[in-house]
């Protein structure tokens, strides 16, 4: 079966098991556990900022940034196909109390002039803008890839108007593989970066929350508020150690077959590339004639290949570090069997 479903169903690695399995431990709610402590430092270091916090996952990460900048009543700006909209459960409502914002533009993609026209005035009668939030790669947008200067645009504009920014950087990774830029270069211009380890690295658990340290000094605090406390962590840490040291610079294979498999689904009648292929997703649209992208993920399944439909007629595949080189033929050829045309 070859499973495009996500790049969170990754499986650790022979290594990756062996340093889980190596990893000192201690207790992470006391402070203690050194190897937790170890990657909290060396994803701080990585993003250019003082502090990180290590925490279960990219929501939980998303959640207690928001939290950490905002207060019930304020306002979240952000565009409308964030995942902290349709992916978290509605946490800013429950979690924080909080009202979002959104904007449009294409790709999940907006700029500085949507910023100041999102701003509310300060008047007794609207919440308070409080914080910016980018997704970088943007996930419905097709794993798309902001532009630093257009990130920088929107930064500025956030902060001219005394506005926090916090970047959800799930897949960060993968926009810096595609572009050569460091992570820092992005990190520079947010207040607060989440990244995550399991999805495109392929550890099995755990995401950081990076930032000033009186800003993660809360995070860390809303960490144990939201039940994200966790114990001998070092096991899980360890895998995301061996994941930053050795599994970032094998992202572009996954863009390469991402690219691959795009250029086969064009060959195939009734099926097409509506984003363009930036980095490690492929969404593909379906023709009505063929049924609904329900239809196709079923027909898919019996042609060994699991994928996501997002939308009546749309679905999503991704590559990840267990969809190899040699499996893209065989999916493009199963796409065609479901698209009835093989």
């Amino acid at each position: 079966m070859i499973d495009l479903r996500s790049d969170t169903v990754t499986r650790p690695t022979p290594a990756m098991r062996t340093a889980m399995a190596q990893a000192e431990v201690g207790d992470d709610v006391l402070g203690d556990d050194p190897t937790v402590i170890a990657l909290q430092r060396r994803v701080a270091e990585i993003m250019g900022k003082p502090a990180a916090v290590f925490v279960p996952s990219g929501s939980m990460a998303n959640q207690l940034a928001i939290r950490a900048h905002c207060e019930p009543g304020d306002e979240v700006i952000c565009h409308a196909d964030s995942h902290i909209i349709h992916y978290e459960t509605g946490a800013p409502a429950a979690l924080s109390g909080v009202m979002i914002r959104p904007l449009p533009g294409h790709a999940g993609l907006f700029d500085a002039a949507d910023v100041h026209h999102a701003v509310r005035p300060h008047n007794a009668h609207f919440p308070w803008s409080k914080l910016v939030v980018v997704e970088n790669t943007q996930n419905r947008g097709g794993g798309s890839i902001w532009p630093i200067e257009q990130i920088q645009r929107v930064s500025t504009a956030a902060r001219e108007h005394g506005l926090k920014v916090h970047l959800d950087g799930a897949r960060i990774w993968n926009a810096c593989t595609a572009t050569g830029l460091k992570p820092s270069d992005y990190a520079q211009h947010f207040d607060t970066i989440s990244c995550c380890f399991s999805k495109g690295l392929g550890a099995p658990v755990g995401s950081a929350v990076c930032g000033d340290e009186a800003t993660i000094a809360r995070v860390h605090r809303f960490r144990k508020m939201f039940g994200g406390a966790m114990r001998q962590a070092g096991v899980i840490a360890a895998a995301a150690l061996h994941a930053l040291e050795h599994h970032r610079e094998r992202l572009k294979d996954d863009h390469a077959n991402a690219r691959r498999l795009a250029d086969g689904i064009r060959t195939i009648n009734g099926l097409s590339i509506p984003l363009a292929v930036e980095t490690n997703m492929v969404f593909v649209d379906i023709d009505p004639k063929l049924g609904t992208a329900g239809d196709v993920v079923a027909r898919l399944k019996s042609h060994g290949v699991l994928a996501l439909s997002t939308m009546p007629q749309r679905i999503r595949l991704v590559c990840h570090l267990d969809v190899h080189a040699e499996m893209i033929p065989r999916a493009v050829d199963a796409l065609r069997k479901a698209a009835g045309v093989a």
